[in-house]
């Protein structure tokens, strides 16, 4: 095992931080208001007695932002697991399918599928994950490759109490960062620098975003609001879930 330095984390999350932070904004960019409030529920903000257009607007576009930074931010770590996997134990990003990252270590391969955290999918997506470790298996097999593989689940945050899954390991955390660096403290160290320019950065976000929720506002009351200016619930409801698609 290699050792890699905190200057040389901090150089690459200083680095590649940037693209986190460009790509919510272009997501602001590309973002059209019936795009949005298709993928949200009426029913929800009615309930919660949502009387401005400016609040619901403000609403849907938070939650449809904050499950879009997860992805994001979940492609930026993946990223900084393989980069530092890379420098300790010469890892690299797997060009097999369902697997982002692959190692040797001790005469055993890793194969392992990143993710954000440990609530990350439904039956049918682990049952997915469990079929592509399995031909990922049968890859390696078919290679020609006698070593022993093991397959990994790791999470970059949270915790997994019960780690050994019968066919397949899950580890998140303090574990994941610790089994791909050899470093037990690294999970806390990488904290510090996510923050390089953050306030920056959210300013230049906030600004943008602001400007997204006005014209949002203004195209809400002219499409789905009535004379009064009140918001037209049914025909939100009739636009978002109708039979017929018409509103």
């Amino acid at each position: 095992m290699k050792q890699i330095t905190q200057n040389e984390i901090m150089d690459y999350i200083e680095k590649n931080i940037q693209t986190f932070h460009k790509r919510r904004i272009d997501k602001l960019y590309t973002l059209k208001l019936k795009t949005v409030l298709k993928r949200k529920n009426p029913y929800l903000y009615k309930a919660k007695n949502t009387i401005t257009a400016a609040d619901l607007i403000k609403g849907i576009m938070d939650a449809f932002l904050i499950s879009q930074e997860e992805g994001i931010f979940g492609d930026f770590l993946e990223g900084l697991a393989i980069f530092i996997n890379e420098k300790t134990y010469s890892g690299k990003k797997s060009g097999i399918p369902g697997i982002d990252l692959e190692f040797q270590r001790d005469n055993i391969r890793y194969l392992v599928n990143i993710k954000s955290g440990p609530n990350w999918g439904n039956s049918r997506q682990i049952k997915k994950m469990r079929e592509d470790f399995i031909k990922a298996k049968q890859t390696l097999k078919t290679s020609g490759s006698k070593l022993q593989v093991e397959v990994i689940n790791g999470c970059c945050y949270g915790r997994e109490n019960k780690e050994e899954k019968g066919d397949y390991m899950k580890i998140c955390g303090e574990s994941f960062w610790t089994f791909i660096s050899g470093n037990a403290s690294l999970y806390t160290e990488i904290i510090e620098p996510l923050g390089h320019q953050a306030k920056q950065r959210n300013d230049d976000f906030q600004k943008e975003y602001v400007k997204v929720v006005n014209k949002f506002t203004s195209e809400f009351i002219n499409e789905f609001c009535l004379n009064d200016y009140s918001i037209d619930w049914q025909k939100l409801v009739r636009f978002t879930s109708s039979k017929s698609g018409k509103y």
